[in-house]
């Protein structure tokens, strides 16, 4: 697309700036509307307030510009995410378009600057992708959202979901330098063990029982067996809790994870509702870190260790 035909969007995003205001649910994490009530040439404003949530345009028509100012979580701890535990302030964001993201072509308008995240996918049999940006303290960002012209809009709906975190390494990432894969790899530090275990979606006690290579997501999912759960934010890890709980978590495939003997604590974030590993030691380490930093009276939170 040429920067011609960008930039006259966004003269016409900003001489649209008096369109109706939104409709969205009432707990300001998602939006679902139709273009059909839209006037030609507008540019409806929308504005949401969660870290997660949906959004569902049926039969785009016009563009939609979509404001994220969300009250953040805790900030995630583990590699790549502040080296010892230190905030950078950097919030991260990911989309994930549903595979029948038709009618519409999404943005990330930054600094004024329109840059693409997801095309149309009408006709596309291949999965999608998941596009990740970051943004500053600060500093202003938004998505917007461009209907593309068809003669019928029947059967187009624009869906995807988003997240946004604090401080957390993203997956795929749409910034122009690499994944750091050292960074990303490398065993976390007893500081940042103590910490993943406040701050992350899931803190688990188990075995790994195999690894697998999804090459669409250029991940390794790594099927665990739990012997305690000591949390979870979502239902990751199920089954008879007298026989223990299974469940699958994702990690980088560069890191080469493999199966092997011995316990583990696994932690780490969900992701579009997929966990994703942070901090993994030997379940014999972590207790040595925890006796001695609870002996110190320096850890952050209690955990019931056997």
């Amino acid at each position: 697309m040429s920067a011609v035909w960008i930039n006259a969007v966004w003269i016409l995003f900003c001489a649209t700036l008096d369109v109706a205001s939104s409709n969205y649910s009432e707990d300001q994490c998602s939006w679902r509307g139709s273009g059909l009530s839209q006037q030609r040439g507008s540019v409806e404003q929308i504005s949401l307030h969660c870290s997660e949530g949906t959004l569902d345009w049926l039969y785009p028509k016009g563009a939609l510009r979509l404001s994220l100012s969300p009250r953040l979580p805790s900030v995630a701890v583990g590699p790549g995410a502040g080296g010892g535990g230190g905030s950078s302030g950097l919030i991260t964001a990911c989309v994930k378009p549903s595979e029948q993201f038709h009618g519409a072509q999404l943005y990330l308008e930054r600094d004024g600057v329109l840059e693409l995240l997801v095309g149309d996918r009408l006709g596309s049999s291949s999965p999608p992708r998941v596009r990740c940006f970051s943004r500053l303290p600060g500093q202003r960002v938004a998505l917007f959202l461009q209907a593309t012209p068809h003669q019928d809009i029947s059967r187009r709906i624009a869906s995807f979901r988003y997240e946004l975190r604090g401080d957390w390494t993203a997956q795929l990432s749409l910034d122009s330098r690499p994944i750091n894969t050292e960074d990303a790899c490398r065993p976390c530090n007893n500081s940042e063990i103590l910490m993943a275990v406040c701050t992350s979606d899931f803190v688990v006690r188990g075995n790994i029982k195999s690894v697998a290579a999804d090459d669409d997501s250029q991940a390794a999912v790594i099927k665990v067996s739990a012997t305690r759960v000591f949390r979870q934010k979502y239902t990751l890890f199920t089954g008879n809790s007298r026989l223990g709980s299974r469940g699958e978590i994702r990690t980088l495939l560069q890191c080469g994870v493999k199966p092997g003997p011995g316990s583990f604590l696994f932690t780490g974030r969900v992701h579009f509702g997929e966990a994703w590993l942070g901090c993994a030691p030997r379940y014999k380490d972590f207790q040595r870190a925890y006796t001695m930093a609870k002996a110190a009276q320096q850890i952050p939170c209690e955990l019931p260790v056997d």
